[in-house]
């Protein structure tokens, strides 16, 4: 299974709550934090909702 790298690289201030909760729940902390995730339909929904705020590379 291919796994994606997720950066967060603009700020939740002052986005909605829900977000919020995604970006945290995609386990992004603060800006230029990344984490590696497996590419799947649920992290590919949760991503394209902030996508704004993140940038996703192959890993």
């Amino acid at each position: 299974m291919a796994n994606i790298k997720v950066t967060l690289v603009k700020s939740t201030i002052g986005a909605i709550p829900k977000h919020k909760k995604t970006v945290e729940a995609l386990g992004l902390r603060k800006l230029h934090h990344s984490n590696v995730l497996p590419d799947n339909e649920a992290t590919r929904g949760m991503i394209a909702q902030v996508k704004h705020l993140v940038k996703v590379e192959e890993a």
